[in-house]
C-alpha cells in the first residue's frame, strides 16, 4: 500500500537513514508553461513505496538532501524531463543516476523501450495504461492515480538488479555512467546552442537570413524561460522563419508585420526588433543547416552503415550508438558532437575518420 506523504517532517522521519538506492518518478504538467510543473514524486525504498506532493509548503527543500546524496543511487526510466522538473524545482539534481531505459538500450533489450514494456519484458508483469493524461496538480488524487502513480516505481528494484548484473556481465557500467552524466549536465543546459538546426525551415535559408533566425531562437529561449511560457506562445516557427528570410526595414514595417500575424507578440516588439538587429558574440562560428546534395546524402548514408555495422557486432539496437543527426553534424563540419563522446567516440572513430577523410564516389 503506498504511503501519501504531505507534510516535510514526515518524509525526512523516513529518509534518516538513506538507503544504497531508490526507485523515482515524477508526474508533472507543461501544457502551459516552460518549465515543468512538478505535480508528484513517487520513490520506492525497499518495500515501500512513498507517494510525496511536491505542492506542500517545504517539501521540495525537503526532497533535496536525499537527491543530492551521492552515496544513494537514484534509479529512474527515462529520466530526462523528470530531471529538469526536479533541477527547477528542487533546485538539486538526483545524482548518481541509473536509467532503466537507457540500461535496457545498452544491454540489447530495445532502443527507447517504454516503461510499461520493460517491465512486461523483465518481470512478467502486465501494468495498465490508465492514468497516462491525468491531471496531477488537482488535489485530492484518485484511487486510480495513486494506484498508477505506485506502478511507476514499484517494479523499479527488479529491473535495476537484473539490468545492473547484464551490464557487468558485457563490461559496460562504464558506458551507463557516462550517459548518465551526460544526462545530468543536459538537464541544467541553458537550451540547444544552434536551435536552428533543428528546424527544416533554416536550410532553405541564405547564410545571412540563419543567423537573423538563431539571434530570434535564441531570444525566445530567454523569453520562454524568463516568463515560464511555452516558446510558441512566445514566438512561433513559422514567424521567426519569416521575419528571419525578410527582415522588416525598421520598427514600424516590424510592427505590420507582427500586426498581419494572428499568433504574433505584438507587445513584444521592441525586444524582436533588438534580437533581429543585435549580432551574437559566437555567431560567426555557428555551423549553418543546408539542403543536402546527393554527394551529402551519400557520405552521411556511408557513414550510417558502418555505424549500423557495428551496432550489431555490439549488439546494441538502431540509433543508440549515433543518430542521423549527429553524424550530419560531423559530416558537415568534421567536429565530433557531445551526443558522441566518450565511450561511443572511442567505438566510432576508428571506424568513421577514414570515411571522413575520404571523399564521396
Amino acid at each position: 500500500m503506498p504511503i501519501w506523504i504531505d507534510e516535510p517532517a514526515a518524509l525526512q522521519a523516513r529518509l534518516q537513514q538513506p538507503p544504497a538506492w531508490v526507485g523515482l518518478d515524477t508526474e508533472f504538467v507543461r501544457e502551459r508553461t516552460y518549465w515543468p510543473q512538478l505535480a508528484l514524486v513517487q520513490m520506492a525504498i525497499d518495500d515501500q513505496i512513498l507517494l510525496i506532493d511536491p505542492l506542500a509548503p517545504g517539501m521540495t527543500a525537503a526532497l533535496g538532501p536525499l537527491l543530492e546524496d551521492r552515496k544513494v543511487l537514484k534509479v529512474m526510466h527515462s529520466a530526462s524531463e523528470d530531471l529538469v522538473a526536479l533541477s527547477h524545482d528542487c533546485g538539486v539534481l538526483p545524482a548518481p543516476l541509473f536509467d532503466t531505459q537507457v540500461a535496457a538500450a545498452l544491454c540489447g533489450i530495445g532502443g527507447g523501450m517504454g516503461y510499461q514494456k520493460l517491465v512486461q519484458e523483465i518481470t512478467g508483469v502486465a501494468l495498465a495504461k490508465g492514468e497516462t493524461r491525468s491531471d496531477w496538480l488537482r488535489r485530492p488524487l484518485s484511487d486510480s492515480q495513486l494506484e498508477y502513480a505506485a506502478d511507476d516505481v514499484v517494479h523499479l528494484g527488479a529491473i535495476y538488479r537484473e539490468l545492473d548484473s547484464r551490464l557487468a556481465a558485457l563490461g559496460r557500467r562504464d558506458w551507463l555512467d557516462q550517459d548518465a552524466e551526460r544526462m545530468l549536465a543536459n538537464a541544467t543546459e541553458d537550451g540547444d546552442r544552434w536551435p536552428h538546426l533543428s528546424m527544416r525551415s533554416a536550410q532553405f535559408l541564405e547564410a545571412d537570413a540563419q543567423l537573423r533566425l538563431l539571434r530570434l531562437l535564441r531570444w525566445r529561449d530567454a523569453q520562454a524561460r524568463d516568463s515560464d511560457k511555452p516558446r510558441s506562445w512566445i514566438l512561433d516557427n513559422e514567424l521567426a522563419t519569416q521575419l528571419a528570410r525578410t527582415p522588416p526595414a525598421d520598427r514600424a514595417r516590424l510592427q505590420a508585420m507582427l500586426d498581419a500575424h494572428p499568433k504574433a507578440p505584438r507587445k513584444l516588439g521592441d525586444a524582436i526588433w533588438q534580437a533581429l538587429a543585435t549580432a551574437l558574440d559566437d555567431e560567426a562560428t555557428a555551423p549553418l543547416a543546408h539542403n543536402a546534395s546527393t554527394e551529402d546524402k551519400n557520405a552521411v548514408r556511408r557513414l550510417q552503415d558502418a555505424v549500423a555495422a557495428r551496432s550489431t557486432e555490439l549488439g546494441l539496437p538502431d540509433g543508440i550508438l549515433a543518430s542521423r543527426r549527429y553524424l550530419e553534424t560531423l559530416h558537415q563540419t568534421g567536429l565530433w558532437p557531445a551526443g558522441l563522446s566518450g565511450w561511443r567516440r572511442a567505438e566510432l572513430e576508428p571506424l568513421l575518420s577514414p570515411l571522413l577523410a575520404t571523399p564521396a564516389p
